[in-house]
């Protein structure tokens, strides 16, 4: 049972430890309901995975739930999550309609009588709406508020104001326009997970063989949902411009998670653009769900990418720091929080396609360069990104809302 907080005393020290204990003491005895939209596949998913086992391990009782959908729903939903993020959407009666009967259907045979209820992201919203309000609900939401779609935000907002608290990544994503209490709680890793963990040099040597990767020349990794928000095309670009340079190779590896069916129409124009790279064996396309060759590639990979237009967080910056392996990354959304621009990583524009280039070819060719961005990465997020401080500051508050 790896998820004892004290399996975590060697990372994050005695003190963390204590410190969640005494937080933990005065919610014995409440229960804790997480609804989100899929139990695997981003960053959400992998946060409750951790999360709500560490909470139980304290003495509070936690309970995690999936929201039910169909296909329909869940595209819906997608064109809300990039609404928010700032793009078009062509709102609908009947979006609105798909939208609340799925929850409503949901809320049925889905019976609610906790302490405190955490609804996260924009799947579950509507949720509130089919219950007597009994214990204080709480929206987290993991996207970049910042510009959120007007017509999207104002229908949406209609049901965020029926809740106690909302919860944001960074202090930029607060809304002004929100006469809601709203906290900041960046997200985290969990570095016990078979995502994280050290790992033997004999599983990477097994794993690069099973998936066909050559440890011939450099590596750069990119790896995210095929998410127009990630930039694949654009990481290709970047890739040309590093090869005219370096003979180097590009992984791109995103798994395809059940509540994001744009996924797969973005992976098809991803193939068409790397398809004669691809058959010189010089960019590789993953699509497997498996953590451990996650790991694996943050760990043998010279740099890593994230070339995102827009970010709410981006988990696999942190755990590619983690791992001190250097990251190049556009200057967005919570990848700001993560990298501080040449000491443990790079910042650019996400339209800089000859910086991203340079910077990465720079790292190629200076190891000493290398090895100083790795390790202060890997202390930026022992500090500021690990599972323990993200439990303590969802205890905090708890603890203030109860």
């Amino acid at each position: 049972m790896f998820h004892d907080p004290e399996n975590y005393r060697k990372i994050v020290g005695d003190s963390v430890i204590a410190e969640i204990y005494k937080k933990a003491r005065k919610l014995y005895g409440k229960y804790i309901l997480n609804i989100n939209s899929t139990y695997q596949g981003g960053g959400v998913a992998e946060i409750l995975s951790s999360l709500v086992p560490l909470m139980n391990n304290t003495g509070i009782d936690a309970e995690w739930r999936i929201l039910h959908g169909n296909p329909d729903f869940f595209t819906v939903t997608k064109k809300f999550h990039n609404a928010l993020q700032g793009a078009k959407i062509n709102l609908t009666d009947l979006k609105k309609k798909l939208y609340t009967e799925t929850n409503g259907d949901f809320a049925i045979y889905t019976h609610i009588k906790h302490d405190a209820v955490m609804i996260h992201d924009p799947q579950p919203l509507p949720l509130i709406t089919f219950y007597r309000k009994r214990q204080p609900w709480i929206w987290r939401c993991h996207i970049d508020l910042t510009d959120p779609n007007k017509e999207v935000w104002d229908y949406l907002k209609s049901f965020i104001l029926r809740y106690d608290a909302v919860i944001v990544s960074m202090e930029e994503y607060k809304r002004n326009d929100l006469p809601v209490q709203q906290f900041v709680i960046p997200p985290a890793i969990d570095p016990l997970t078979p995502k994280n963990m050290p790992l033997p040099k004999d599983t990477i040597d097994r794993f690069l063989k099973k998936f066909n990767i050559p440890k011939d020349k450099p590596l750069i990794t990119q790896i995210s949902r095929f998410d127009p928000w990630k930039d694949p095309l654009g990481v290709i670009e970047v890739f040309k411009k590093v090869k005219e340079e370096v003979d180097a190779r590009l992984v791109l590896c995103g798994s395809m998670a059940s509540d994001d069916p744009e996924g797969y129409e973005i992976y098809d124009e991803v193939q068409k653009a790397a398809k004669p790279l691809v058959e010189k064996g010089d960019i590789i396309l993953l699509t497997t769900e498996n953590n451990i060759l996650v790991n694996v590639l943050q760990r043998v990979s010279d740099v890593i990418l994230q070339k995102s237009t827009r970010e709410g967080f981006g988990l696999t910056v942190t755990e590619a720091l983690w791992k001190g392996t250097p990251v190049v990354a556009s200057n967005v959304g919570g990848i700001k929080l993560q990298i501080k621009n040449g000491w443990n990583g790079f910042l650019l524009d996400p339209k800089d396609y000859d910086g991203f280039a340079k910077k990465i070819i720079e790292i190629l060719k200076d190891e000493e360069l290398a090895r100083t961005l790795g390790k202060n990465g890997t202390e930026y997020v022992r500090k500021n990104f690990l599972i323990t401080r993200l439990l303590i500051q969802h205890l905090d508050l708890l603890n203030e809302i109860l």
